[in-house]
């Protein structure tokens, strides 16, 4: 609703100019009455009319149906009797920003009747004033019908659309404290096992420094090579921070299988269109994730990779013809199935195992994402 001193409605497909001649017009049909009683009777009923009508806006329960009836009946007096029809527009503007159905409805039903059968009597009451001015009275008509729709459906998109962007940054807020958690992780398993080894052998190399010189030497080529393995990872983990496209992974992938002597087939087509970055690098990683798993466990001779991408969702299915997962473990509790499960969560994703003669990971992750960030944005 608008704030109480918003006497003209906006956002109605109207210019302001348009609905300050509307305000005047009333006092326009009133002075062409020739009785002093006529205009006290018709100046009352426009200070009533607008003081119902801001009433109307600020009230609850039964008082807002009060006003509106009283509105109701004013815009009827005024047409029936000065041939001022131009009420009934700021009545549609109000019935269009109800967002109750059945008030919606109800109002607007008796609101549309009640003007065309207060039209209708005007033409036989009124007839002189109401031709002269048969241009506008058809407009008027039209609003009446088509204003309170048209404005009850644009309020109920831009209530959604305003839903969709707050989850929208809800998500995103979500993934970053994800991201942080998943940084967080990382680190502690990269860094904090290599860190703790350096320092238990700095101590021993320490105490064996005048002891045993050779057996120190060697703790201390054992500290600089974890040293430099760490580096290594630290700098893997950051060059994976900055975000893979998934078309670049796969053309990783395919080396590291080449490598491996697993002979890697290809379907689909890597490039994606309409995907968010956030998505596309989930999948980039959950790929060399699954990849990785089909190197180091799978003992498999080839290694087939699916894309397939519709309106609706992107599919990753990697089958390899190895051995197979064992049965009496918890699929998601090695090799990295976990970590890849709670990313996908992030992007609405799932993840599907299938282990048989080999083992088939199949992700589905929806694309409904990347259309919420547009309507955010427009």
């Amino acid at each position: 609703m608008q704030n109480w001193y918003h006497i003209i409605p906006k956002n109605t497909g109207l210019s302001i100019y348009a609905w300050i001649i509307f305000c005047i017009l009333p006092f326009y049909f009133i002075f062409r009455t020739s009785g002093t009683w006529e205009i006290i009777f018709g100046i009352l009923m426009i200070l009533l009319f607008f003081t119902a009508y801001r009433v109307s806006f600020l009230s609850k329960g039964w008082t807002v149906y009060l006003s509106v009836s009283v509105e109701m009946v004013i815009s009827i007096v005024m047409t029936v009797y000065l041939g001022y029809v131009y009420f009934g527009l700021f009545l549609a503007f109000y019935i269009g920003n109800l967002q109750h159905k059945i008030r919606f409805i109800t109002l607007y039903v008796i609101h549309l009747v009640t003007t065309i059968a207060a039209v209708t009597i005007g033409f036989f009451t009124q007839n002189a004033i109401f031709l002269s001015q048969l241009p506008f009275i058809i407009f008027s008509v039209i609003g009446v019908i088509l204003l309170p729709i048209t404005l009850y459906y644009r309020n109920k998109r831009e209530k959604l659309e305003s839903e969709l962007r707050d989850a929208n940054q809800k998500l995103s807020r979500m993934a970053v404290l994800e991201e942080r958690q998943r940084i967080a992780r990382d680190l502690h398993d990269t860094l904090g096992q290599k860190l703790s080894l350096i320092g238990l052998k700095s101590d021993l190399s320490g105490k064996l420094v005048d002891v045993k010189p050779d057996k120190a030497k060697s703790e201390i080529d054992d500290i600089h090579q974890t040293a430099r393995t760490a580096l290594k990872e630290v700098r893997q983990m950051v060059s994976d921070m900055k975000g893979t496209k998934l078309e670049d992974e796969i053309t990783r992938i395919q080396q590291v299988l080449e490598a491996a002597r697993i002979k890697c087939h290809l379907n689909g087509n890597p490039q994606l269109k309409s995907i968010s970055l956030l998505v596309e690098n989930v999948l980039s990683m959950c790929l060399k994730e699954a990849v990785t798993n089909v190197v180091k466990h799978s003992q498999a001779a080839s290694c087939h990779v699916t894309i397939t991408q519709t309106p609706e969702e992107v599919c990753l299915q990697i089958a390899d013809n190895g051995r197979g997962m064992t049965k009496d473990k918890d699929l998601y509790s090695e090799n990295g199935l976990q970590g890849m499960k709670e990313r996908l969560e992030f992007v609405n994703g799932r993840l599907a195992i299938a282990s048989g003669n080999g083992t088939t990971l199949t992700i589905q992750v929806p694309s409904v994402l990347h259309r919420t960030e547009q309507e955010g944005s427009s």
